[in-house]
């Protein structure tokens, strides 16, 4: 299992997915999933193309996207240092994408610490992933 120490991942160490839709049709928009669990990624993943959105797994957020941003998802279990100032930042570089972070239900001062750095939905992993299928369908 990946841990804090792992948010020193770069952009080079992105792995993007294509929507897998066809590509003459554009893009609705891109889920940026801030974890180092890379197993679960693939869940993520799945639901992001299901919903006809492009994917990124990331250590940090991006800079810049060519594509719309719509989701940031934060796995509070591997990335909760990023938290500090990822609202300011996201409402900069990002003001139309949905922030979501999760941890495991154990972890509640992760959880209570996204929320008092104004993350508007923190979830249990548990709800996350039940949700996880509808998540991105708008």
């Amino acid at each position: 299992m990946a841990s804090d120490s792992d948010s020193a991942m770069n952009d080079s160490d992105v792995i993007s997915q294509a929507s897998g839709s066809d590509d003459s049709s554009p893009s609705t928009g891109m889920v940026v999933f801030l974890s180092g669990d890379l197993i679960f990624a693939s869940r993520v993943r799945a639901a992001a193309t299901g919903a006809g959105l492009e994917f990124k797994l990331a250590g940090n957020l991006p800079e810049q996207s060519e594509h719309p941003v719509r989701f940031i998802v934060v796995d509070l279990s591997t990335r909760s240092k990023v938290v500090d100032g990822l609202m300011a930042d996201v409402n900069q570089r990002f003001p139309d994408a949905q922030v979501i972070a999760y941890a495991p239900h154990v972890q509640v001062q992760r959880i209570r610490d996204a929320r008092q750095h104004g993350i508007p939905t923190v979830l249990t992993r548990g709800q996350f992933n039940e949700g996880l299928t509808a998540m991105f369908e708008q």
